[in-house]
């Protein structure tokens, strides 16, 4: 029985990041640190893609149940997310930025022994907040010029395969969404249309989603290692950098509408919903309980 537990809990923690990966806002590897096996989820990725043969043995069944629930997670998400995207951005937004807000004081909580009389390293909070509005400057496919993935091209695939790399990082970092870049860098709506196209039977899109899955490879076996060796050398100053992160990462959640294929308004106040906001740190705050509690039990057995 303890064996069938362990295994549907594998599988609702990869839904769980595959919501959170699926959205701009929080990252799924946000939703790992705060469910407490995010160290074990960089491990054994870490392990799988540039370990031993018995490193990759020891580590497959783990990220085997993670990767099927995340699929899962994320292929309904697509489905859902494709469609409202364009129907019901404001209200959408709302609720990214109460999941955002909410993760702030959470990863402060949960670290508060690793940042606690070290405020100088408020200097790397202060980057990572500037990182995603310079970031958005930068790019000039910000503003809904669009992205046709269906148009292949090596100019295009080399484009999606960096973008790739750089978003899987953040993906797997506790901070900023690989959603969130992908925003900045005009690539989220294209590419979850074209995946959503594709779970349609359009395979017009398959090549150039295929580019953006070999970069999310590479991606994730250089981050691994890099954010396995920060967390253990540079902890305090990883966590005040993530913490910027997220808080930047609001700056692009208020003008995803600008980046939809037919542009709409960054989100204003009026467009701000309230009620969907407190809905968004809701649902984070209630996994935060729900990991709090298991923790306890945990202690008691």
């Amino acid at each position: 029985m303890h064996t069938i537990t362990r295994h549907i809990t594998d599988l609702l923690r990869g839904v769980a990041m595959a919501v959170a990966d699926s959205v701009p806002g929080v990252s799924g590897g946000t939703i790992a640190f705060l469910l407490g096996f995010y160290e074990k989820f960089i491990g054994s990725a870490s392990d799988f893609l540039l370990g031993t043969n018995e490193q990759r043995k020891a580590a497959f069944p783990f990220l085997f149940k993670l990767g099927v629930g995340w699929v899962a997670g994320f292929s309904v998400c697509v489905l859902i997310l494709s469609t409202l995207f364009h129907t019901y951005i404001y209200e959408i937004s709302s609720v990214f930025i109460g999941l955002t807000l909410i993760a702030v004081p959470i990863v402060i909580m949960e670290e508060k022994k690793y940042m606690k009389g070290k405020y100088l390293n408020l200097i790397y909070t202060a980057i990572g907040i500037a990182v995603v509005p310079l970031l958005m400057i930068l790019n000039p496919a910000t503003g809904g010029s669009g992205v046709d993935l269906t148009q292949a091209s090596i100019g295009l695939a080399m484009y999606l395969f960096i973008a790739a790399i750089i978003a899987v990082s953040a993906l797997v970092l506790p901070g900023i969404s690989g959603s969130t870049l992908l925003l900045i860098m005009g690539l989220y709506i294209p590419l979850i249309s074209a995946v959503s196209a594709v779970m349609h039977l359009n395979f017009a899109y398959v090549p150039m989603l295929i580019a953006f899955g070999l970069g999310m490879i590479a991606g994730l076996a250089i981050s691994a290692k890099v954010i396995m060796y920060c967390f253990a050398r540079y902890r305090s100053q990883t966590i005040y950098l993530c913490l910027g992160l997220l808080v930047g990462s609001l700056y692009a959640i208020v003008l995803g509408a600008t980046t939809l294929s037919e542009p709409m308004p960054a989100m204003s106040w009026q467009t701000f919903n309230v009620g969907l906001c407190i809905l968004g740190a809701a649902i984070l705050a209630a996994l935060q309980i729900l990991k709090k509690r298991a923790e306890k039990k945990a202690e008691q057995t």
